[in-house]
């Protein structure tokens, strides 16, 4: 009976009518739910349907070892090569993920998506491997088992009595663009199991039989597959919808989960997560630290990282908090986050103290009005035991002296007040003091109870009849040193207590205060290398661990930039060398994490991050894990909210250089608009009275006189003159905002350049008195001399243009300290006061009437400005008295060197 595939389509495009530009690839999952539904001759049967479609198909991984019916689907497919040894003895290899990214096809059909590769590779699961070709732009068909989805393990186990040990993630399963159901009737698939169709031996299908090939059980996995299917087709139907109501999903419930190492947690995890995917709801799961917790055992610490990891695997976001008192810690957490539903595990609810009520109890009495679910778990090897276990107490010779020290104290002060004739209430109470002060001063609770019970004992000894024995006369004795006992007991514990929680108070607030921090130092940060500065040593503060960073240029990683953590040790090329590089290239082509501690590039010596705003990867920072713990959880947290910081800085300087060049391009094409507009009006008068002039001389050349041809030929020479200092002026100016005008500074005397530009002034510089004072003769300066002409010439022209014929202008220079000022002034009408502030901007021209009739294009006075400013000089303006006005420029002054 041929299988019967049920599709949950989404917006999924034939693969045909993809256009080849490279954006993510499209997944598809073909899932059963049990071995030998036929889900690998499925997908195999779609990658033909596409090859003959015109797609690029390859097979990139089937198991060697399929079964005859499924190998005869592989016959006209391209196959990839597998990779490396055989995985784990199981006689196959794995899959080439670097083949396949190279050969890069349209489509690739990649079997057993939960698999676990061999170590040494690139990624710990294959569903890894295959958001990788996805980001690349390749399309993939896969294939899973229901059992396989992490949320459904525990309720698989518990049909079948066999645990699930490859899984993925439910976000790979629910973010697929189209899962195929390949359905079956289970008769059918107990058939295909005798005649040996789905195993190659008689011992692996007399296995099956006695443990998941019955009817029973096929039915029942038969509905959790549909049912998931189901879901998922819900799921994209509600993507498909509008967004108010998946805004109105997202916000409508806050499911939260409490984690701890022990591993029926993870039962509690996954319950919690299937309940949220449900609810359309919030998911977070809450650690809540207490001073217990920092003493736990290897064993624990790793529980609790793989419990951490399930949790944000199934879409989780964690949080911690801290404090001695659990339920009311929750509580607020429920309170202050607005959580619906509180998930519990039974091993949370046990009693503490002497309390007769459990965790749950006092939490429900916090939160009556919340919603509280218990999921049992009872396996024994985690009923009889609490999360966490204590170390094994350790010696220190240091606190031993300080204890027998104390005590020696102690009974020395006794001594005295017993000869002094005090009660033995007193003497009891110097021992108990002792006890508090041993408790403040020693690290470990085994010292305050043996210092408790040490108390009791020298008391017995010293200051009880008979003296200096352990016995006892007074019937009451035995009740006083029970009570001394306990009450220096409650005591000691009750300083260690306040001790750590004080501790741990002053490392919270230091975390909080270095994040705080980094804000603040972010903020004044002006540009990337400084925000990566600022970065780099608050993440060395935090975590004492040494910080690489990788800076991003021309789309590829810099040279790392190292921060240890101890300054006098050098840091190991290991860390930076080749092998860690590649990686580090892998999460900014990916924008994941990768490197120690993670399922990527495991075998690494850092844990590498992205710093990232959005898709956009701005740097990647690398912590140093070789040889040190992993990272806490209210460590990892920080960092990553440490990293965020950093982005948002980082996409803020971005966001700035980008308004500085939209700033430039808007002045450039203010500059553009206001040139055309003053070309095209004020270049008419030339232009048509070069254009008239030439006419008349053209048609009436003859009959002219030699005074009107010379006229003529004046006013045509005047015209061209001026257009062609305005073209000069134009391209100094575009050299300027462009900055590829190159200052040629020498020494110049101020005498020489004044004569040079006087040779060049308008031509009508003879109709005016010019003069020229010098209060030395051998005045010099540091300037371009080819430039400065031009300066006095723009400045003597203006003086001429804007003075009545006859007026008086002088060109001064002198002295003041280590500049020299130089002045042109006319005592011609002068500036209006509202004129001077705008003179020297681009395209401004004061209102004075000249004397040919045209208006200037406001260019000469801006460009003096630029060139006295690229000079390191000033330029101004002000009054003549008691007439005129006086425009000077400075320059750097050089000595004179005289040689004999």
């Amino acid at each position: 009976m041929a299988a019967k595939p049920i599709e949950a389509r989404s917006t999924f495009k034939q693969i045909s009518d993809i256009p080849p530009e490279k954006r993510r690839g499209k997944l598809k999952i073909f899932i059963g739910y049990a071995p030998g539904v036929g889900k690998t001759c499925a997908m195999l049967s779609a990658g033909h349907k596409g090859q003959k479609d015109g797609v690029d198909v390859v097979a990139g991984y089937i198991n060697p070892q399929a079964r005859p019916d499924t190998a005869a689907f592989l016959k006209g497919l391209e196959m990839l090569p597998h990779t490396g040894n055989s995985s784990e003895g199981r006689g196959f290899k794995e899959f080439d993920l670097d083949h396949a990214l190279q050969r890069s096809p349209d489509l690739i059909l990649v079997d057993d998506l939960a698999h676990t590769n061999a170590a040494g590779y690139r990624h710990k699961k294959r569903y890894q491997d295959v958001e990788e070709l996805l980001r690349a732009g390749i399309h993939v068909y896969t294939t899973i088992n229901v059992q396989q989805i992490e949320s459904m393990a525990d309720l698989v186990s518990s049909i079948t009595g066999m645990s699930v040990q490859d899984c993925i993630p439910d976000s790979v399963f629910d973010n697929a663009d189209q899962v195929e159901l390949v359905d079956i009737e289970p008769d059918v698939l107990l058939g295909r199991l005798k005649k040996g169709k789905i195993y190659n031996s008689n011992e692996e299908t007399e296995k099956a039989q006695n443990h998941l090939f019955t009817k029973e059980k096929l039915n029942a996995l038969r509905e959790i597959a549909l049912h998931k299917t189901a879901s998922q087709l819900n799921r994209i139907a509600a993507q498909i919808s509008v967004q108010v109501k998946r805004k109105e999903y997202d916000t409508k419930d806050h499911i939260l989960v409490c984690l701890s190492s022990a591993d029926s947690n993870k039962k509690v995890i996954r319950t919690a997560a299937r309940m949220a995917e449900v609810y359309h709801s919030q998911f977070t799961a809450l650690f809540v630290e207490t001073p217990e917790t920092r003493q736990v055992t290897q064993k624990n610490k790793t529980g609790l990282r793989e419990n951490l990891r399930l949790a944000e695997q199934l879409g989780a976001q964690i949080a911690t908090v801290y404090g001695e008192d659990v339920p009311g810690q929750i509580a607020e957490y429920v309170k202050t986050s607005h959580v619906s539903k509180i998930v519990l595990g039974r091993s949370l609810y046990k009693k503490r103290g002497f309390s007769k009520s459990t965790v749950v109890d006092k939490l429900i009495a916090l939160v009556p009005n919340i919603e509280t679910y218990i999921i049992p778990y009872t396996e024994p090897a985690f009923a009889k035991r609490s999360s966490f276990s204590l170390e094994s107490p350790r010696v220190s010779l240091a606190d031993m002296a300080k204890t027998a020290s104390i005590l020696v104290a102690c009974t020395l002060v006794g001594k005295w007040f017993h000869e002094l004739g005090f009660r033995e209430a007193n003497i009891i109470t110097v021992y108990i003091l002792g006890v508090l002060l041993n408790a403040m001063v020693t690290k470990g609770r085994i010292y305050s109870v043996v210092s408790s019970i040490m108390s009791v004992l020298v008391f017995n000894y010293f200051f009880t009849e008979p003296y200096y024995s352990l016995q006892a006369y007074d019937s009451g004795y035995p009740v006083t040193f029970l009570v001394m006992l306990a009450a220096s007991f409650i005591m000691s514990t009750l300083t260690m207590r306040v001790r750590e929680q004080a501790a741990q108070s002053a490392q919270k607030a230091y975390r909080t205060e270095v994040l705080l921090e980094t804000s603040r130092k972010l903020q004044q940060a002006k540009d990337f290398p400084a925000i990566i500065d600022e970065t780099a040593h608050q993440m060395v503060k935090l975590l004492d661990r040494t910080i690489i960073f990788y800076a991003i240029g021309q789309q590829a990683l810099s040279a790392p930039l190292i921060f240890p953590k101890n300054e006098s040790v050098a840091v190991p090329q290991v860390y930076t060398g080749e092998r860690e590089q590649a990686v580090a290239e892998w999460v900014l082509k990916n924008n994941k994490r990768a490197g120690a501690t993670t399922d990527t590039f495991s075998d690494a010596h850092c844990l590498y991050h992205a710093v990232r705003g959005g898709d956009t990867v701005f740097a990647v920072a690398a912590i140093v894990m070789d040889q040190e713990e992993p990272l806490e959880i209210f460590e990892k947290s920080l960092m990553i909210a440490m990293l965020g910081e950093c982005a948002l800085a980082m996409e803020k300087e971005r966001l700035n250089e980008k308004q500085k060049e939209i700033f430039m391009q808007i002045q450039q094409e203010q500059l553009r608009a206001n040139l055309l507009r003053a070309i095209s009006h004020d270049l008419r008068t030339p232009l048509t009275s070069i254009s008239g002039n030439a006419g008349i001389l053209i048609g009436n050349f003859e009959v002219l006189s030699e005074e009107q041809k010379k006229g003529l030929y004046t006013d045509i020479y005047d015209d061209s003159i001026w257009l062609i200092h305005l073209v000069e002026n134009l391209l100094s100016i575009s050299r300027i905002e462009n900055g590829t005008l190159n200052l040629n500074l020498q020494a110049e005397l101020i005498e020489e350049v004044i004569s040079e530009a006087l040779l060049h002034v308008n031509r009508n510089s003879k109709n005016y008195i010019i003069q020229t004072v010098l209060d030395d003769e051998w005045l010099m300066a540091r300037m371009d001399s080819r430039l400065i002409v031009q300066v006095l010439i723009n400045l003597v022209d203006n003086a001429i243009k804007y003075t009545p014929c006859g007026s008086h202008i002088t060109l001064s220079a002198r002295r003041d300290k280590h500049m020299i000022v130089v002045e042109v002034s006319d005592d011609g009408p002068g500036i209006a006061e509202e004129a001077k502030a705008r003179l020297f901007e681009m395209f401004y021209t004061a209102d004075n009437i000249r004397g040919d009739g045209r208006r200037g294009l406001g260019l000469g006075l801006s460009l003096c400005k630029s060139i006295v400013n690229a000079h390191g000089g000033t330029i101004g303006i002000r009054d003549h008295y008691p007439k005129g006005t006086v425009f000077y420029f400075t320059l750097q002054a050089e000595e004179v060197s005289v040689y004999e």
